[in-house]
């Protein structure tokens, strides 16, 4: 016969029954509040730095320099390359123009699958929209040589010229080309403005900038103008904003702006690139006589150690 638990016993049993699971209760509720409290200063201490760390990355000279190196850089040794062909055409009429093309075509694609890869930071857009149209540009290229390599030695150099002028990937490759080479130096004029409280972040172009408005503006504004002029030329340079920058300027402290009556930015263009007296390296090469106090971001092809 079993033996019966006292009353007691029985209470004893309960008690202690329901100190276990209050106990177990608040041992659980005890660790939820403590992982939410962890949890809520955690995000209190990385919220406030993460913002911190995108605004000061946006447009900085790590990205700057990183994208000169990964997507400017890959994209320039590519123009140089097309730049060298078109010159070699022009002195040498045996050149075998549809070989050259092909591999330019290649080395389009080739180029285009370095840049591809190259990271960009989404704190600076206006450089991942410069990458992506490079991007486009190579693409072009390389579909317009490769379509026109196989007829490219029929008739003359200048034949071949007026055939890419009227390619409708090859016009707008020159153009995507000028659309992102514009969003680069725009991208450099935020990095200006950050550092260089004279330095605006953006700059409306007016229609006709006179030389006395010329002379006041920073370089890096002077250049972002050079660039919009060039992509507004709608047309292949072998030189750069800068070049052009530094011919301009050089012009205007001559005095031969005021002796041919050259009043403007734009006509001064105009006529330096019109008789091609714009080269490019011209930048390096005046920069010790005109531009010693400038701002500048730390890329290779503003210093002439590189």
């Amino acid at each position: 016969m079993e033996k019966r638990l006292s009353r007691t016993d029985l209470m004893f049993a309960l008690g202690f029954l329901f100190l276990l699971v209050v106990a177990v209760g608040a041992f659980f509720y005890g660790v939820k509040v403590g992982s939410d409290q962890a949890n809520a200063r955690h995000e209190a201490s990385i919220k406030p730095a993460g913002a911190s760390n995108v605004k000061q990355s946006a447009y900085s000279q790590q990205d700057l320099v990183s994208f000169y190196h990964t997507v400017f850089l890959p994209y320039r040794e590519f123009m140089s390359e097309w730049s060298a062909a078109r010159q070699q055409w022009l002195s040498d009429s045996t050149v075998d123009r549809s070989a050259a093309l092909t591999s330019l075509s290649k080395r389009a694609a080739a180029k285009y699958e370095s840049a591809k890869v190259a990271y960009v930071s989404d704190a600076s857009p206006l450089l991942a929209s410069a990458q992506d149209n490079y991007l486009k540009s190579l693409k072009l290229f390389s579909s317009s040589f490769s379509k026109l390599a196989g007829a490219a030695n029929d008739g003359t150099a200048a034949t071949m010229f007026d055939k890419l002028n009227a390619d409708a990937f090859y016009k707008e490759g020159v153009s995507q080309q000028l659309a992102a080479q514009k969003q680069y130096y725009a991208a450099m004029l935020k990095w200006g403005s950050s550092v260089d409280a004279d330095v605006p972040d953006t700059y409306a172009i007016p229609t006709v900038i006179a030389n006395s408005t010329w002379k006041s503006l920073p370089l890096l504004v002077k250049n972002i103008v050079s660039a919009e002029y060039m992509e507004a030329g709608r047309q292949s340079y072998d030189f750069l904003p800068q070049d052009l920058t530094a011919r301009i300027d050089q012009f205007i402290q001559s005095g031969q702006a005021e002796k041919m009556k050259q009043r403007s930015m734009g006509s001064i263009a105009d006529m330096l690139t019109g008789t091609d007296a714009v080269r490019g390296g011209d930048f390096l090469s005046l920069k010790t006589r005109l531009y010693n106090n400038q701002t500048l971001p730390q890329l290779p092809f503003f210093s002439p150690d590189n």
